[in-house]
């Protein structure tokens, strides 16, 4: 089981990732409300999906879950950019994995580059694995009060809020077919209860599906 040392901590010795990204986020995330009541949905989403990989590919699924709008925090807010400014905080914390994910989280890349952010976001490793893809399902398929929604009632809803124009927006719709081929990859893993992990930088999520596919 993938642990972290959580030091001065009042919990005492060693606690398992996930343990320590809950109480971190709920720290930092849960005076924002809504902000939290997603956040909490999709990690109870990436508790289910943790299921079906491996103990260490579990914990980093649940564990970036929680963190992965803690770029949102009141005084972690820097760039403006909350996938940016959360991957630094974490980095900050020799949380380097996490980091990654977070940076690059639901396709984040894109919406990088629409603001001028690319090379900082291409900074963190993209590890783009079937924990990255996973992550990027229940974001997709959870609403900002955390109910349960389609990808396509995902998009409908930041097209909704944000408007045409924004970067937000065009970001998504610029990262909507990678993350099509993520919501496959997961829906058959789920589905055909395949286990899998594939977290090496050198497997391209293409050939992660092809091979969640063809178990």
């Amino acid at each position: 089981m993938a642990r972290v040392p959580v030091a001065g901590s009042a919990y005492g010795g060693d606690m398992k990732l996930s343990d320590w990204a809950q109480d971190h986020a709920r720290v930092l995330l849960s005076p924002l409300g809504r902000r939290w009541s997603h956040v909490q949905a999709v990690a109870n989403a990436a508790r289910i999906l943790a299921q079906q990989l491996d103990r260490d590919d579990g914990e980093a699924l649940v564990a970036s879950a929680y963190l992965h709008d803690v770029g949102y925090a009141k005084g972690l807010v820097a760039s403006g950019f909350h996938p940016l400014d959360g991957a630094r905080h974490l980095l900050a914390l020799d949380q380097i994995r996490l980091a990654g994910l977070v940076a690059h989280h639901t396709g984040a890349k894109h919406e990088a580059k629409l603001r001028g952010l690319e090379d900082e976001v291409a900074s963190f490793e993209d590890e783009r694995s079937i924990v990255s893809a996973a992550l990027a399902y229940c974001d997709l398929t959870t609403g900002p009060d955390g109910e349960l929604v389609t990808p396509r009632q995902r998009l409908a809803d930041v097209e909704a809020r944000y408007g045409n124009g924004s970067p937000v927006t065009d970001g998504l719709r610029a990262a909507w077919p990678e993350l099509m081929d993520a919501i496959g990859a997961i829906e058959a893993l789920r589905d055909g209860g395949v286990g899998a992990s594939t977290s090496s930088p050198d497997v391209e999520l293409g050939s992660v599906i092809e091979e969640v596919l063809d178990s």
